[in-house]
């Protein structure tokens, strides 16, 4: 008897009581999937069979056959190391779209180059020795090792530099740069827009580099300026708005030890976008992508390098858009291409020959490769992300370029994000579902799980009373499938009507209900205060093919609002919500729609906030919004019938606006825009203000936000 009261005053301990997510759990790095993993991103030795990454202030590898791992060093003593660079620069704000690889492999997988705070080191494994190649006030942007280790390249002002890594003698490749004309350093819009965070490119070989040259004095000049200082700092940024001019770009090759640069003609690049530029492996030729300016016509055009002589080697084009991607592969070996296009409405694989000519689908199907993994060309196999289970999941599978049934590679159900090794022989599987947070694990070529990288982190669903986040289908108008989401309160009685909150976004190249991880987020703080919280997928979101997204074409808003609606109708007549008490939620393209929301379907929302909304796309970027409605010169009034500011005086709903002032994305214009058009109308809103340059809000203002935005909901809604 005593062993089993014993046993049951253990039982508080056992099962001590979740408590229910808090704001400032939300807010915390806990908030969305656990603690987050220390652990950084995998960087692949080029021999495929290990990798660097960073933890704790550390160097670590990792060996995927085995599982041991080793510190390589400290990167602590760097910062100590480093000059830093200046707290300011003028339009230095405007490149946080580059991305730099912070560690990166020499071609024989024998040393590394580590850049910290702008400055360059280098560490050789086999000595065990740091070595600092500069040392300068001015950071060096964007450094990139060459194939062979021997040289760094980087950006220092607006010029391209070479230098030897053994003697640290460094050359100047090119001399005019200057504040319009940027050497292998993009505007803000092509990382943002086009994903191309870099802007030059070392050849396989290591002797040259081909790098894009930026001309952007015809590019908008947005007046930014910090106010937080005693005496305000002008900070302008250059950003090219729909219908304005973009940059003027060219592709040049030079010499790594320096010399004339050797311009090449891919054709018109006025109104054009050279969107991707790739070597070959036989460093002659270069592949160059160019879309015209409303991006519905690409050519991959081969040029060689030393000759200039060019040739079209295929073209897409849409009546729509064409959407650019990462699925470009030579294989030298067989001299063939691998593509990948949406010809069908939905992306998949081809194999082409070097004439251009398609000789393979290698791929089909109402389903969409999202990414390739990986090549082995020796194998004649590739490796991709798909659709193809559930557009609610991304599982990975091989196929081989002979064609032929694919093969399913993942096992566990819900989202997976891979890192395939150079060689393709090993797999990073970083993987979590609705009821799973992350765990990475490494694998070889045939799915098989080598070891467990990092296990699941279950802090977050052991400490907090988290909700279920059930996925739900609601039948469009036509018979389409729409994926929905729907969180209920704690204690959730279905007799009772509750307030709810619709958590939209809405646009392209986004996809929210996926069966993914979501932790102690911000919606189920808002469900454990009592709210229903419903988010839905409406046509034109990302995941479901270029067919689906295709319906916001020259119209933005009003499919999506028709989906939300139809969604929150299916929502109301589960019973359980009261359609007089509804909010609704959104940030960026989601504030845009929370704004659209309110102001064309005024009586369905009684409150909204609207965070960074897009009110007039005339003030949005070029790449993206030329993309969907064309330019305002052709379609102007898709423009007036796509922003909410034209429409303020609908309003009848309690609205709030957050920005913050300096948002290099989401200009602060377009909410000073909104504010004038809603005082015009004689309309009652909030305004929530933050002074961070970035689109979101982050750091222990977030909780602040958080907090006001929650309270502003239980004020309207209950």
């Amino acid at each position: 008897m005593h062993r089993i009261l014993f046993a049951l005053a253990l039982l508080p301990c056992a099962f001590a009581q979740k408590k229910p997510v808090t704001i400032e759990a939300a807010a915390s790095p806990m908030g969305g999937g656990g603690r987050g993993d220390r652990a950084g991103a995998p960087v692949w030795a080029p021999d495929g069979s290990r990798f660097a990454y960073t933890e704790d202030k550390k160097l670590m590898l990792y060996d995927a056959a085995s599982g041991a791992r080793s510190e390589l060093v400290s990167l602590e003593p760097l910062d100590k190391m480093s000059v830093k660079p200046p707290a300011r620069e003028q339009f230095e704000f405007v490149n946080r779209g580059v991305s730099e690889d912070r560690i990166q492999w020499s071609g024989d997988s024998k040393s590394l180059l580590v850049i910290d705070s702008g400055d360059i080191f280098h560490y050789s494994i086999a000595n065990k020795k740091w070595t600092q190649l500069t040392a300068t006030s001015e950071p060096e942007r964007d450094p990139r090792l060459s194939p062979d280790g021997k040289r760094v390249a980087f950006v220092r002002g607006n010029d391209i530099y070479s230098m030897e890594v053994a003697t640290k003698r460094t050359v100047k490749l090119t001399r005019d740069g200057s504040a319009t004309l940027w050497n292998g350093r993009p505007d803000w819009v092509y990382p943002e827009e086009l994903g191309l965070g870099r802007a030059y490119w070392w050849s396989p070989d290591s002797s040259k580099l081909a790098y894009l040259q930026f001309d952007v004095s015809r590019e908008h000049i947005q007046p930014q300026m910090d106010l937080i200082p005693a005496r305000a700092v002008a900070e302008p940024e250059r950003y090219p708005k729909a219908g304005t001019n973009n940059a003027d770009v060219r592709l040049g090759v030079v010499n790594a030890e320096g010399g004339e640069t050797h311009w090449l003609d891919v054709g018109e690049t006025r109104d054009m976008l050279l969107a991707r530029v790739m070597w070959l492996p036989d460093s002659e030729r270069l592949a160059v992508q160019r879309l015209n300016r409303v991006q519905d016509h690409l050519w991959l055009i081969l040029i060689h390098a030393a000759t200039g002589n060019s040739r079209i080697l295929l073209e897409e084009t849409d009546p729509y858009w064409v959407n650019i991607h990462d699925a470009l592969r030579f294989l030298p070996a067989s001299n063939k291409f691998l593509w990948a296009s949406e010809r069908t409405g939905y992306r998949h694989l081809y194999l082409y020959s070097m004439e251009g000519k398609l000789e393979k689908q290698l791929t089909s199907g109402e389903w969409e490769v999202t990414s390739l993994a990986g090549i082995n060309e020796a194998n004649r196999t590739a490796y991709f992300l798909s659709t193809e289970v559930s557009p609610l999941e991304r599982q990975l599978y091989s196929v081989s370029f002979d064609g032929g049934e694919r093969r399913k590679l993942t096992a566990a159900k819900g989202t997976h994000m891979v890192s395939m090794s150079p060689s393709a022989a090993f797999y990073q599987d970083s993987y979590s579902s609705s009821t799973q947070p992350p765990r990475r694990v490494i694998c070889d070529a045939s799915g098989k799980e080598l070891g467990v990288f990092r296990d699941a982190d279950a802090r977050a669903k052991d400490a907090f009373d988290l909700l279920p986040a059930e996925i739900v289908k609601v039948p469009a108008e036509d018979g389409t499938t729409l994926y929905g989401r729907v969180i209920k309160p704690a204690n959730f009685d279905p007799a009772k009507k509750y307030p709810a909150i619709v958590m939209v976004y809405g646009g392209p190249h986004s996809q929210t209900i996926t069966d993914v991880w979501g932790g102690a987020s911000f919606n189920q703080a808002l469900a454990a205060r009592g709210f229903v919280i419903w988010q839905l997928d409406n046509r034109g979101s990302a995941g479901r093919g270029h067919r689906w997204e295709s319906k916001l074409y020259r119209r933005l808003g009003m499919q999506e609002l028709e989906d939300q609606l139809k969604g929150l109708d299916y929502l109301i007549a589960q019973g359980y919500v009261d359609p007089a008490r509804v909010g609704i939620h959104g940030w960026s393209y989601g504030g845009f729609m929370t704004l659209y929301s309110m102001l064309n379907a005024p009586r369905r929302f009684k409150a909204g906030i609207a965070g960074a909304p897009v009110v007039d796309w005339a003030n949005y970027d070029t790449i993206y919004t030329e993309r969907y409605l064309g330019t305002p010169q052709i379609n102007n009034d898709g423009y007036k019938k796509s922003s909410p500011v034209n429409f303020a005086a609908n309003l009848e709903g309690k609205l709030m606006l957050v920005h913050n002032f300096e948002d290099d994305n989401v200009l602060f214009q377009n909410t000073m825009q909104m504010n004038d058009a809603l005082q015009k109308a004689n309309k009652s809103f909030e305004l929530m203000l933050f002074p961070q340059k970035s689109h979101g809000v982050t750091g222990p203002p977030r909780r602040y936000m958080l907090q006001r935005m929650a309270e502003f909901f239980e004020a309207n809604l209950k």
